[in-house]
């Protein structure tokens, strides 16, 4: 069995990281150190550099411990936030590594005073109710289960930890550094908050816990408003405008959060598509990198970009549940577990290539045999979701995006249950998000 834990070679994950050490040793436990070099203060190197010292010292003494290390390329573009940028590239990376080493659980070092500087970040930005949840204690992502063992506890009981061992460990001065809006929070607003409310900590993890409470019963509303007003993955504004205008506002920003995981969903945004979405017709509305379209009643995300046509077929393993990559194409495939859709041997080396026309598809059993074009006209498929790969095996035609199975290809489990496999193209969202 392997653990994972983050480690950037502070106080904290240091001594999260001994922790797990000392627990792991005698229970047969493997435990993967792993690192992320962002490249973004001088440091870095000296930082690496120290940790695999450490680590090559706690292997010699015995202790069940592996150290994986990623550099990230690149850096922040122009105007973006560079904590956002280097958190997003920081996770994908964690969750890459664990995957590559067959670990499903990862350790993050956060505790109680970091809940509680979050809480106050999220509040400062306008946050609502699932903003202020902040943390969670444990969390699924990207397939793998992340959690924060230490999100109770406070920063002094870690420090006492690690003076009782002597831990030694290094400071990141971006920290306290006021260009950014959490080190502005620790240096100037949570002391003055702390000296002035001594109970400060624990009464924003109350916040903390009370938010997630809040945020499991508004997705589970959500879940049930948009289990009827969605059309393979598209918005049904129709019905979504019966809604009252608080649950219409809750189905829709979970439904954005599916369609870019990750991506700010501005308040702005939302309120526009509350009052302008439900009687359009025809219209766009700009997020991000990317539209929002509104065709025949279903609101649906395009790239702002040209679509990408890459030349030459991607041979990808489709044949188990999950997102998957696919080479040269901005997206990834959802495959998803049921009663209909395809066997899973069919997709095992499932060719990926763009539409070169004259391909026929069935959409329904029994029906007739049209072209791609005249089904996506017939069917009113918007044309953002037109553009994404078509699946083959060999040279049958299994699926295309907007439309779904082929029902040439398409059967039903004989057993009844859940055995067979469906497909969904998702434009934009990373197979690791």
């Amino acid at each position: 069995m392997r653990v994972a834990v983050a480690v950037s070679g502070g106080r904290d994950s240091t001594a999260l990281l001994h922790c797990t050490l000392r627990a792991a040793r005698d229970r047969g436990i493997e435990v993967l150190a792993l690192h992320v070099n962002h490249g973004l203060l001088p440091e870095a190197p000296q930082w690496e550099a120290r940790l695999r010292r450490q680590v090559s010292r706690w292997a010699g003494a015995g202790l069940p411990i592996q150290l994986e290390v990623v550099r990230l390329e690149g850096s922040p573009g122009r105007g973006d936030s560079v904590e956002a940028w280097a958190r997003e590239r920081r996770y994908a990376a964690l969750a890459k590594m664990a995957r590559d080493a067959d670990c499903g659980v990862i350790l993050l070092a956060h505790h109680r005073d970091d809940q509680a500087e979050t809480v106050v970040l999220h509040a400062m930005r306008g946050g609502g109710p699932t903003g202020l949840a902040a943390m969670s204690r444990d969390l699924r992502r990207a397939g793998l289960s992340w959690q924060r063992p230490w999100i109770d506890q406070p920063a002094s009981a870690i420090d006492a930890y690690a003076r009782r061992w002597r831990l030694s460990y290094v400071s990141d001065p971006s920290n306290h550094d006021a260009r950014y809006a959490r080190g502005r929070l620790r240096r100037d607003v949570m002391p003055a908050l702390r000296r002035s409310f001594p109970e400060a900590d624990a009464a924003l993890a109350a916040v903390a816990r009370h938010g997630q409470r809040i945020r499991q019963c508004l997705a589970a509303l959500a879940h049930i408003d948009l289990a009827g007003a969605t059309i393979d993955g598209d918005l049904d504004l129709r019905r979504w405008a019966l809604l009252e205008r608080a649950r219409r506002a809750n189905a829709l920003r979970h439904w954005l959060a599916g369609q870019r995981p990750g991506l700010a969903i501005p308040e702005t945004l939302l309120e526009r598509l509350l009052d302008e979405a439900p009687g359009a017709a025809s219209a766009r509305w700009p997020w991000g990198a990317a539209w929002l379209q509104c065709h025949r009643a279903r609101l649906s995300v395009v790239d702002s970009g040209p679509a990408q046509t890459p030349a030459i077929p991607a041979t990808v393993d489709l044949s188990a549940p999950g997102r998957h990559r696919v080479d040269g194409w901005k997206g990834c495939m959802q495959v998803s577990r049921s009663e209909t859709g395809l066997p899973p041997e069919r997709l095992r080396a499932a060719q990926c290539c763009a539409r070169r026309g004259g391909e026929q598809f069935r959409l329904r059993p029994g029906g007739m045999d049209r072209s791609l074009k005249k089904q996506y006209q017939a069917a009113g498929v918007p044309p953002g979701h037109r553009s994404g790969p078509l699946v083959y095996d060999g040279d049958s035609l299994l699926y295309a995006p907007g439309l779904g199975i082929d029902a040439r290809a398409g059967c039903r489990s004989r057993t009844g249950r859940a055995e067979l496999l469906t497909l969904q193209w998702m434009p934009g969202v990373d197979a690791d998000g």
